[in-house]
C-alpha cells in the first residue's frame, strides 16, 4: 500500500490579490477552506500546509489544522513541498494550491489511482487538464495549455494556444493545465535538486523541468472546473459559489 500526503504550499505574499489566502471565505480563510477540503477526503495518511508566513501557519493551527514552517526562498511551489516533505516517509506526495478551496476529491482518488495501476513505476507524476473552447480562455496567457499523447502523457506545456489549428476545417482539443500534481516522492526530490531549464524559464511554467529531464507526466482529464482565486473577482465568486453550497448543505 503506497503512502500518500497531500500538502499545500502557501505563501502569504500575493500580487494581484495581497494576502489572499488569509481572506475570509464563508467564515474560515481562504487557505483553511483548502485545507479542510483535502483533509475531509480522506485519502491521504497525513494532510500539511506548508509556509513563509507565521500569520499563515498560527491561522491554520488556529482551526485545529496542521503546518509547517518553510524557507522564504522558494521559488515555486514544488520546492516548498519538497522541503517539507523531504526527511517523511511517504511514497505519493500531491501538492494542491492553497487558493483551491473547492478541490474536488474525486479528482485527487483519480491522480492518485495513475500510481496504484503503474506497476512498471514509469509515471514520475500525474496532473489535472480540462478542456477549453472558448478562444478568449485559449488565448488568455494565464491559463497553461498542454498537448499530450496517445496515452495521456504529457507532450508539452505553453501559455500559448497550442495546438496551433493552422486549417480551418483541421479539429483538435485544447486542454488547460489544472495545476494539482500528484508525484513519486523521488521525481519530486530529483526536481528539488535540479536547475531550472531553459523552456521552464522561458515560459515560466515549472511542469516543463519534469518533461526536460526526461521524466513521464500523466495527464487525467477531468469536467470538473474548480474556482481558483487569483483576483479580488474570483473571491467574489468563490463567495457566492460557496453560499450556495452552503444552503444546499444545510
Amino acid at each position: 500500500m503506497l503512502k500518500k500526503i497531500a500538502i499545500i504550499p502557501a505563501r502569504l505574499q500575493s500580487q494581484r490579490l495581497p494576502k489572499k489566502l488569509l481572506l475570509d471565505l464563508g467564515g474560515s480563510p481562504v487557505i483553511v477552506r483548502t485545507y479542510e477540503a483535502v483533509k475531509n477526503t480522506n485519502l491521504f495518511d497525513e494532510v500539511l500546509v506548508a509556509t513563509d508566513s507565521k500569520d499563515i501557519y498560527q491561522t491554520v493551527l488556529q482551526f485545529d489544522g496542521k503546518a509547517v514552517m518553510s524557507d522564504q526562498e522558494h521559488d515555486c511551489g514544488s520546492n516548498r513541498i519538497a522541503e517539507a516533505v523531504e526527511d517523511l516517509d511517504y511514497d505519493i506526495v500531491v501538492n494542491v494550491q492553497g487558493d483551491e478551496p473547492f478541490t474536488n476529491k474525486e479528482d485527487l482518488q483519480r491522480l492518485l489511482e495513475v500510481f496504484d495501476d503503474d506497476e512498471q513505476n514509469e509515471i514520475a507524476l500525474a496532473s489535472l487538464m480540462h478542456t477549453l473552447s472558448e478562444e478568449r480562455d485559449i488565448e488568455n496567457p494565464n491559463n497553461v495549455k498542454v498537448i499530450v499523447d496517445t496515452y495521456c502523457n504529457a507532450m508539452y506545456f505553453s501559455r500559448s494556444p497550442i495546438p496551433f489549428i493552422r486549417d480551418e476545417s483541421a479539429t483538435a482539443e485544447v486542454y488547460k493545465h489544472v495545476g494539482i500534481y500528484a508525484f513519486r516522492k523521488d521525481a519530486l526530490m530529483d526536481f528539488y535538486k535540479s536547475k531550472p531549464t531553459p523552456l521552464e524559464l522561458a515560459e515560466k511554467i515549472e511542469a516543463i523541468r519534469h518533461l526536460e529531464y526526461g521524466k513521464k507526466i500523466r495527464m487525467v482529464e477531468t469536467s470538473n472546473h474548480t474556482i481558483g482565486i487569483d483576483t479580488a473577482t474570483d473571491l467574489e465568486k468563490a463567495r457566492n459559489y460557496w453560499e450556495r453550497w452552503a444552503q444546499l448543505h444545510r
